[in-house]
């Protein structure tokens, strides 16, 4: 049943990466150990992926002894399967946030985005984690009477935020940029980017690792109790701690109530094709750039550092994957690039992420110790990275940032955990339907 469906095990082997082609090609160096005792710090961190370590890393430079708990392994989740692309903005267009919010608090989500893509950059480079950063994501129109908002778009942010790196393009210059028949302009944002999502994670893991913090892996946590001090428990130990920082995403199934109505887990897919030429790989995506569509039901792509297109893409209405992944997502490719109907796929995989009713972050104090963030939409990479940075401030008692975000007023989801799935079902239907029809 879906009520007890538990989505750390539904899909995936307890402390095994998915047989994707992250996992594949990683920079794993070392295991972390289990939870088997009682442990006691500061700050306790439940999550293994982006938020969770960055938070971890960040409080620990500020002099916090801290744990971190995983169920899996570090970078397992979301942060370790995504379709590995960054940019500034939010998961909502800002033009859409300034009327939501006003200019003032549009602009300063504006500016978080910034810092979120700094913050990223400096991590990489401080840290020398290797994750194949690469520069450039075209935002592809796949309707004609949409590329017009595309060129206002990129008018809009240069004029009122002073932001540059966005440029337009036409119908002639994307099919040169991408081959395919499928789409008819565009923005390809040089400020944006793409990387290898779980090579960043384990490399913010050896960082915080070296910063001081105790990373336990398969250390699943079946509760916790608030207070003063805050007592955390795993299958196999307990922590006690003055704070606790939730980074659990779409994995957090009822661990804590009030975060999970807040957010819908849902499933994407992603392939991972053989190896082509480089004058194939070119034919495909010339200037190496990532690519994500503007269908409801998106679709997003890449190359790989050794030439394979990474092609993300379908939808399903339960939570159980596909019992063939591969041919599950060839179907939208296929449509995207028909030329590559019979190339060999060499991985394909799923995960689990989380949206909120506003797509926007939903940040939030559960009790005056204990903070959650989560919800990023999939928008995470450098968001999430952010506020793992922004919760290590909240902790410390610098909450301005972490305010912005909370001031958003995420609202719950109609019915709470109980009608989201059904909800999901009934948004996925319809807008599915829309990209059909094409409207």
């Amino acid at each position: 049943m879906l009520k007890s469906l538990d989505l750390l095990t539904a899909n995936d082997k307890q402390g095994a990466y998915p047989p994707s082609y992250y996992a594949a090609t990683a920079n794993r160096s070392n295991d972390y150990p289990r939870l088997e005792s009682n442990f006691t710090c500061d700050v306790c961190v439940i999550g293994g992926g982006y938020t969770g370590l960055s938070s971890a890393l960040h409080l620990a430079q500020r002099g916090y002894k801290v744990a971190l708990l995983e169920a899996h392994k570090v970078g397992w989740g979301a942060s370790g399967r995504n379709g590995g692309q960054i940019g500034p903005g939010q998961r909502v267009e800002q033009t859409a946030l300034e009327q939501q919010y006003g200019m003032a608090h549009a602009k300063a989500l504006w500016d978080l985005s910034l810092q979120s893509m700094s913050l990223l950059l400096q991590l990489v480079r401080d840290h020398e984690i290797a994750c194949d950063l690469k520069p450039g994501v075209l935002h592809a129109e796949h309707r004609q009477d949409r590329v017009g908002e595309s060129r206002d778009y990129v008018e809009h942010l240069a004029r009122v935020y002073n932001y540059d790196n966005a440029e337009f393009v036409d119908r002639d210059k994307i099919q040169h940029m991408v081959g395919s028949p499928s789409y008819f302009g565009g923005m390809v944002d040089w400020g944006a980017g793409h990387l290898h999502p779980l090579n960043y994670a384990l490399g913010l893991a050896t960082a915080a690792e070296a910063a001081g913090v105790r990373i336990f892996e398969n250390s699943k946590v079946v509760g916790y109790e608030a207070g003063d001090t805050v007592t955390v428990a795993t299958e196999t130990g307990s922590v006690q701690a003055g704070f606790l920082v939730f980074g659990c995403n779409g994995y957090l199934g009822r661990l804590d109530g009030t975060t999970a109505a807040h957010v819908m887990p849902i499933n994407n897919f992603i392939v991972a094709t053989e190896p082509f030429s480089e004058e194939d790989a070119r034919s495909l995506i010339r200037d190496r750039v990532a690519v994500a569509d503007s269908k409801f039901v998106i679709n997003y792509f890449r190359l790989s550092a050794d030439n394979r297109l990474l092609f993300g893409g379908g939808e399903t209405y339960g939570y159980r994957f596909p019992s063939d992944i591969r041919e599950f997502v060839r179907k939208p490719m296929t449509e995207i690039y028909p030329q590559l109907k019979d190339i060999r796929i060499d991985y394909g995989w799923g995960g689990t992420l989380a949206i909120t009713a506003k797509r926007m972050p939903y940040f939030a104090r559960i009790a005056p110790n204990v903070l959650t963030a989560c919800g990023y939409s999939g928008h995470g990479v450098a968001m999430a990275t952010l506020a793992g940075q922004i919760c290590a401030e909240a902790v410390d008692g610098i909450s301005g940032r972490f305010d912005i975000f909370e001031r958003l007023n995420v609202p719950a989801f109609p019915g709470g955990t109980a009608l989201r799935h059904p909800l999901l079902v009934l948004a996925m239907t319809w807008y599915s339907m829309r990209d059909r029809l094409g409207i």
